[in-house]
């Protein structure tokens, strides 16, 4: 179950403490900026959760979760084709990332 802080809307906006499981059987890359070009940061282990800070548009990427522009923050600098991750929605479930 899914619990939203107050003050935020019902438009899908995910509360902090929300994390996501990453596509069953993947390893999912984390990229310094949303795009397959941008330096790779880190790889999330098979069956990793995230929490996803907000959200952005990219570069498109298909994976299991579909084919999708969106990129979900992670941290400072660290982002993660959503395409990859088990958000139960293709279109976006954090607030936009500013900047």
């Amino acid at each position: 179950m899914r619990h939203r802080s107050a003050g935020h809307s019902s438009r899908g906006r995910a509360a902090m403490s929300d994390t996501y499981p990453i596509a069953p059987g993947y390893q999912v890359n984390v990229r310094r900026g949303p795009s397959t070009d941008s330096e790779l940061v880190k790889v999330l282990p098979q069956d990793s959760r995230i929490p996803i800070r907000c959200q952005t548009y990219g570069e498109t990427v298909s994976g299991p979760c579909g084919t999708s522009n969106i990129w979900d923050n992670i941290g400072p600098g660290q982002y993660v084709a959503d395409a990859y991750v088990k958000t139960g929605s293709s279109g976006f479930v954090a607030d936009r990332c500013s900047g």
